[in-house]
C-alpha cells in the first residue's frame, strides 16, 4: 500500500501522551486506578447490555469452544467478564483458557471473581498484548472485549494476535463504534456528555471517562480496521454491528 494512503492514527493516545510508551502506561494507569469500581461502572454505564454482547461472543466461537484441546486466549481480559464468558460457553469441554491483561489490578480482580464464583475458568497472565511471551501458533481463537482500542499501536497489535494463532485459527475483536442516524445522535449525546460525568461521579477518577469517548472517536471505523486486519494477514474479514452499532465483533481467520 504507498505510504500516503496509510491511516494516520497509529494507536490510542490519551491526552499527554507523546509516544507509544507514555500513551501504554497512561492507559495502564488509568485502569488501574478504576479497577475497584471497574464492574459496577460497566454495568450502570451500559445498562447491562454488555453482558449481552459478551455472551453473543462467545456464541460466535462456540465451534472451536466446543472443541476438545483447544487453547484460547482472551487479551486485554481486565476483570475477566468475556473470559467468564467463554468459559461458560465452552461448557464441560476440555479447553485451556487464558486470560491476559498488562494491569495487574485488574487481574487481581479477575481472579478475585473466580474465586467468588468457586470457579477458576482460566489462567490469569499479566503480558503486553504488543509483545506477548507466548509462541508462535499457541492459539485456536484470540479475542478481545474493549480492550483493543486502546493498545498504543492498532497494527503491531494486529500481527502479535495473527503471530500467537495457528493456521486457520480465528480472532474476535469486541469494541465500541460510533453509530449513525437518530440513535447515533442520542447516544453521542449520551455516551460523551453523561457517561463520563456519572463515571466520574461513582469512580472518584476523571481522567478515565473523559478519555473513553475521545478513544472511540479515535477508533477506526469498521471498513479502515477490516482494511488494517487484512493487510495484517487476516482472512475472511467480518464486521457485525451490535446494538444499532454502538458495538460491534471484528473476526478474521489466519
Amino acid at each position: 500500500m504507498p505510504e500516503h494512503n496509510q491511516p494516520a492514527v497509529v494507536g490510542a493516545k490519551p491526552e499527554g501522551a507523546s509516544d507509544q510508551e507514555t500513551a501504554a502506561r497512561a492507559v495502564r494507569d488509568m485502569f488501574t486506578s478504576i479497577a475497584p469500581r471497574y464492574d459496577l461502572l460497566n454495568h450502570v454505564l451500559s445498562f447491562n447490555v454488555d453482558r449481552l454482547w459478551w455472551r453473543r461472543t462467545a456464541r460466535r466461537f462456540r465451534h472451536i469452544l466446543s472443541r476438545p484441546g483447544s487453547h484460547v486466549l482472551d487479551l486485554c481480559c481486565g476483570t475477566g467478564d468475556m473470559t467468564f464468558a467463554l468459559r461458560r460457553e465452552a461448557g464441560r469441554s476440555p479447553v485451556q483458557i487464558v486470560g491476559a491483561d498488562f494491569s495487574h489490578a485488574m487481574l487481581q480482580r479477575a481472579s478475585a471473581k473466580a474465586a467468588e464464583r468457586s470457579a477458576s475458568p482460566a489462567q490469569w497472565i499479566e503480558a503486553d498484548a504488543l509483545k506477548l511471551s507466548f509462541p508462535d501458533a499457541s492459539f485456536d481463537l484470540v479475542t478481545s472485549a474493549f480492550g483493543f482500542r486502546n493498545l498504543a499501536n492498532y497494527d503491531a497489535g494486529l500481527r502479535e494476535i495473527r503471530r500467537v494463532l495457528r493456521r486457520g485459527a480465528e480472532c474476535g475483536i469486541l469494541d465500541f463504534g460510533e453509530p449513525r442516524g437518530p440513535i447515533g445522535a442520542i447516544y453521542g449525546c449520551y455516551f460523551k456528555r453523561v457517561l463520563p460525568r456519572i463515571g466520574s461521579l461513582i469512580s472518584g477518577v476523571r481522567g478515565p471517562y473523559a478519555y473513553l469517548p475521545a478513544s472511540v472517536e479515535r477508533f477506526p471505523e469498521p471498513e479502515e480496521m477490516l482494511s488494517r486486519m487484512r493487510a495484517a494477514g487476516f482472512t475472511e474479514a467480518t464486521w457485525t454491528p451490535y446494538t444499532f452499532g454502538i458495538a460491534g465483533l471484528y473476526r478474521g481467520k489466519k
